[in-house]
């Protein structure tokens, strides 16, 4: 059976561990694992990316497979030809496909009229990636996840959303805090406020993204002024729990959601993070291309 990756919750509680656990291991050895070895793994970018390319093209690389990345101008996608079409082609050259676009739907339909597993590099609804990165970070600065909680405060987007649904899948407690108009919806096992000292009290990780994503530029002011009070700094990161760590999913804009002194000092997992997003992704790859 065609396994895909959309949300995060087409993991169960035990595959999520086992995809962690296998990360540590992968992380330890980058090139011990050929599960890969002459595939082809299709990366559609629609939207700009830096981590996300470089996490998946190395990964890719390093389990002996072949990165075919697209973008929209180079496919007849943009010319008019149905993602039903592009689906059923995909499926007939390549192993697996992943996808960061906007609409969550275009993600949807590729896995409905594909025979590939298709997985989410980061949709308008959803970024299940991130979210797997951030749990291993997670793992190495605090060991099991059992009892931990993670606070995430600013606009309940898609990592925001993420971090929940997956987070809940690990057993994590994860609390939210937004400002009014910017709240995530309910999310089952998801503590959501409008207040960040309520969200951090007892916290051992502190996660925040940036105030103005890429189509939000029109309301950019907006943003920043209901946002500001969210910023994570030393005040903030002194209500968790002792030991507590910051997280940020980058790109950062130092001076907005975080202090220069916290995204460069002593007190953060960020830059870790960002790397381990190719060792949890490699995992969910062997899960899904090569079980």
């Amino acid at each position: 059976m065609t396994r895909h990756f959309l949300t995060g919750e087409e993991l169960s509680a035990p595959e999520l561990h086992r995809v962690l656990d296998r990360a540590l291991e992968l992380k330890a050895a980058p090139r011990s694992s050929r599960a890969l070895e002459a595939a082809c793994v299709a990366l559609i970018f629609e939207k700009p990316s830096t981590r996300t390319r470089l996490s998946f093209e190395a990964g890719i690389a390093e389990l002996g497979g072949h990165p075919m990345i697209l973008r929209p101008g180079e496919m007849q996608l943009s010319r008019g030809e149905s993602v039903k079409d592009t689906a059923r082609i995909l499926s007939r050259h390549v192993q697996a496909v992943g996808v960061r676009t906007g609409p969550d739907a275009l993600l949807e339909e590729l896995a409905a009229e594909g025979t590939i597993p298709v997985f989410n590099m980061l949709t308008a609804g959803h970024h299940p990636c991130q979210a797997l990165a951030d749990l291993l970070t997670m793992r190495e600065a605090f060991g099991e996840l059992a009892g931990r909680k993670i606070a995430y405060v600013g606009d309940g987007n898609n990592v925001a959303r993420s971090l929940a649904i997956v987070g809940a899948i690990a057993g994590v407690e994860v609390a939210v805090a937004s400002p009014e108009g910017y709240e995530l919806e309910p999310v089952a096992g998801a503590q959501l406020t409008r207040d960040p000292v309520e969200a951090v009290a007892g916290a051992h990780v502190v996660y925040t993204d940036v105030w103005v994503s890429m189509g939000d530029e029109d309301t950019a002011d907006a943003r920043r002024a209901a946002l500001t009070p969210y910023r994570i700094d030393d005040a903030l990161l002194d209500h968790a729990a002792p030991g507590a760590v910051a997280l940020h999913c980058l790109p950062a804009h130092p001076g907005e959601e975080i202090t220069d002194a916290v995204l460069y000092g002593p007190r953060q997992r960020i830059w870790d993070q960002a790397e381990n997003r190719r060792h949890a992704q490699k995992a969910l790859l062997e899960l899904l291309v090569a079980p």
